[in-house]
């Protein structure tokens, strides 16, 4: 057979593969990096979330996309050398949370996209330059966490009117929380409540607050979101709900024992991170992608909590919560 009867030969049989085969042969296998601050067991439907997300964009683990997992356990001085790792990995993006998680990442790599499943005030901590413009290799979904927490000092009022003395329980590493104080002591004075802050890092030391809180007379606590404090939701509600003290915090808090719960659902927002992988992985920059801002809040009322700490929840609490736990 001639040399150029054999090239044509090849070049008929090749248009005569079936569709399937030469789709799956053109198919990219990109990699993202996710990098969890907990532990990789504590907080299952985040992750979970992420990639149903990603399905539903067409993306398969093993097909089109490989995943490659970090958890810092708990552990922020640990998030850069997980970033750096994921750069010698070559990542097509990387995926996180948090402002420690975001800072991290941006002091790691200003190249790789960064995607950010949910930060408490993105242009606040300096992780964008703005909401519209990131102005940089970062973008995602942010929260304002100030507001939520002055929003659950309402709720807490609401429900105690006579309550004078609140504990503040967060996570003292956490960059995030600067801005959490001004809002929430523009909140208190007019509640006539007095403010009491107590900083953990790591769950074993959260005996020891709770027993300073004791030791103050605090009449409730409001726990503000932090990776570690939210992996360990049960074990502070637990804790709370032992020394009789009425709580809330995040929407998984009273699902977990809380008292109360208000904020947003951070499952759909790394559902939501999805779209913004997609995006990136499209030809789309960070910088054309404007973070989105949490619009939609739940408060939910644990009334088992309640009937436990003989606390009456008013009628008017009951008939606006999203969900009531009974």
């Amino acid at each position: 057979m001639r040399r150029r009867e054999f090239i044509t030969l090849l070049g008929g049989a090749a248009t005569a593969w079936p569709l399937g085969v030469r789709a799956q042969q053109a198919t990219k296998t990109y990699r993202i990096g996710f990098v969890g601050l907990p532990s990789a067991d504590s907080l299952p439907l985040r992750p979970e979330a992420f990639r149903a997300g990603l399905r539903d964009l067409g993306y398969q683990e093993g097909r089109n996309i490989v995943i490659e997992y970090r958890w810092a356990e708990g552990r922020y001085e640990r998030l850069p050398a997980l970033f750096a790792e994921l750069v010698r990995l070559n990542v097509d993006v990387i995926v996180t949370h948090g402002t420690p998680g975001a800072l991290a990442a941006k002091q790691v790599t200003n190249t790789i996209p960064i995607v950010v499943a949910v930060i408490g005030d993105a242009e606040a901590s300096g992780v964008v330059a703005s909401v519209a413009r990131p102005g940089g290799n970062v973008t995602g979904l942010t929260i304002f966490v100030p507001e939520l927490a002055a929003k659950r000092l309402e709720l807490l009022k609401e429900t105690m009117p006579g309550l004078t003395d609140v504990g503040v329980l967060l996570n003292a590493v956490n960059p995030a929380n600067a801005p959490i104080g001004p809002a929430m002591r523009s909140t208190a004075e007019p509640l006539k409540l007095k403010l009491h802050q107590f900083g953990v890092r790591e769950a074993d030391e959260f005996e020891a607050a709770f027993a300073e809180m004791a030791s103050k007379r605090i009449g409730a606590l409001v726990v503000i979101e932090d990776a570690t404090l939210i992996a360990n939701a049960q074990a502070l509600a637990q804790i709370a709900l032992r020394q009789r003290l009425p709580s809330i915090g995040w929407p998984d808090y009273a699902a977990a024992g809380g008292l109360l719960s208000y904020g947003i659902n951070f499952t759909d927002m790394f559902r939501r991170a999805a779209t913004f992988v997609d995006k990136i992985l499209k030809g789309a920059k960070p910088n054309d992608l404007p973070v989105e801002r949490a619009t939609k809040f739940e408060t939910i009322v644990n009334l088992n909590t309640a009937k436990a700490l003989g606390i009456e929840v008013s009628t008017s609490l009951l008939l606006r919560a999203d969900e009531v736990i009974e």
